[in-house]
């Protein structure tokens, strides 16, 4: 009788134990899919142009311009001036 006690009472402790487990992760899981979905991420954007000599395709803050248009390099402004 006595081990039959024991062994209930080991019984009833790992399934209050798991219990507790099982609400901690299903709060922590609850939460990150609410941050997750509360902000959205934003990713910095960039520009793209394309040189007016080559066509190449940069970033506009790598780019050369001028009033005549946008370069990828100073020898291709150079050469668009004349």
């Amino acid at each position: 009788m006595k081990y039959l006690l024991i062994f209930g009472l080991t019984i009833a402790v790992i399934w209050l134990w798991q219990g507790k487990r099982r609400s901690a992760l299903t709060e922590k899981t609850r939460q990150q899919k609410s941050k997750a979905q509360g902000r959205p991420r934003q990713l910095p954007t960039t520009e793209i142009v394309a040189c007016d000599v080559c066509a190449v395709h940069l970033p506009r803050t790598e780019a050369l311009t001028n009033g005549r248009g946008v370069y990828c390099s100073e020898a291709h402004r150079r050469q668009a001036e004349g």
